[in-house]
């Protein structure tokens, strides 16, 4: 496989897009004025997102709402179904991500330890987890009743991965350092070959994505934790494995045609800053129209998930009547949804 970007053609679109996502770097640093409160409550918000959509886009069957359940409740340590052991796994690594991304290089070590970390609640993962696959891991198309019917791409073999694996995180980093190529496309392209090798039994799409969050951190992409790149792959799947199958089956020629793949890439980060720029325009309306106390619930209600009005007089120690008046206009405007009735009720995120 080559993965070098010399067959790659930088068109005025290409070259478009990163301008446009380049300039939202920039600029971040004036956008992100928010209150910290703010900000973690969008950061809370986008890794719901991410680690929902993620885990759906391998068959997981969990809801945003249910996700936000689950991750109230990681102390517990033990996850009944293997959707809620990856939506932990999942949870555990993006954090690990966001917290270190400046300590944790591309190396071999690096990506093994965060495959092993993903899979850490799976039993059915533990004999593989953390290393390279032992068999062959083709991607196949199946039929309604679950017989394969065909081989849709053929993944590197068992006996080439440790090889392969070893070039493509060499020549990123050497492509990273030298910067005669810009990171977006370098990102884009160890992507695409990552998925193409599938170096792991299990997990190589979840881990692409994590990888990819983590590169985009570390070539200074600072906002990416505010805004979820998974839903938006998710939302757009059908032209994401399109990408992906055009650009991976020229990979193994002499003359790669990255555009495909580069294009819906760069589409994609288009699509998620675009996402974060209205959610802080909705963020700043918030805050001016609302008066303070309700600007106080909604920021408990996202850091805390739930609420009841108990816990609430609690922590602002307002008046209960007027929480209540409160809470009946934040529910009324969509921004808290009530459940149950009586003294069951509680309040969480609209």
């Amino acid at each position: 496989m080559r993965f070098d970007a010399d067959t790659l053609t930088i068109s005025p679109q290409i070259l478009s897009l990163i301008a446009e996502i380049d300039e939202f770097k920039g600029a971040w640093k004036a956008l992100g004025t928010l209150a910290p409160e703010r900000l973690s409550a969008l950061r809370r918000v986008a890794t719901i997102e991410s680690i929902g959509s993620s885990t759906r886009i391998e068959g997981s069957r969990l809801s945003d709402r249910e996700v936000e359940r689950l991750l109230s409740n990681l102390e517990i340590q033990k996850f009944e179904t293997r959707d809620e052991q990856e939506v932990a796994g999942y949870a555990d690594v993006m954090e690990t991500v966001f917290a270190h991304a400046d300590a944790i290089d591309i190396t071999e070590n690096h990506i093994k330890q965060l495959h092993r970390d993903l899979l850490a609640h799976s039993a059915k993962d533990e004999r593989h987890r953390g290393h390279y696959k032992t068999n062959p891991n083709h991607v196949s198309a199946f039929d309604a009743e679950g017989k394969e019917i065909g081989v849709v791409f053929e993944t590197a073999s068992p006996f080439e991965t440790p090889r392969m694996m070893a070039e493509l995180v060499e020549w990123t980093r050497a492509a990273l350092d030298d910067r005669t190529t810009h990171p977006l496309l370098v990102i884009a392209i160890f992507t695409v070959v990552f998925l193409a090798i599938h170096p792991f039994q299990d997990g190589n799409g979840r881990l692409s994505r994590v990888l990819t969050t983590l590169l985009l951190l570390r070539c200074g992409y600072a906002y990416v934790p505010y805004s979820s790149l998974e839903s938006v792959i998710e939302q757009t799947k059908e032209s994401y494995y399109l990408a992906l199958r055009r650009t991976q089956g020229t990979i193994r020629g002499d003359a790669p045609e990255w555009e495909p793949w580069v294009l819906y890439f760069l589409r994609a980060l288009q699509q998620q800053k675009q996402k974060l720029e209205a959610k802080i325009e909705r963020e700043r309306i918030v805050i001016g129209a609302l008066p303070a106390l309700s600007v106080q619930i909604l920021e408990l209600a996202r850091d805390h998930g739930r609420l009841t009005i108990g816990q609430i007089v609690k922590l602002t120690g307002a008046n209960r009547n007027t929480i209540k008046k409160h809470l009946k206009d934040l529910v009324s405007s969509s921004h808290l949804t009530q459940h149950g009735t009586g003294k069951g009720t509680w309040y969480g995120r609209g």
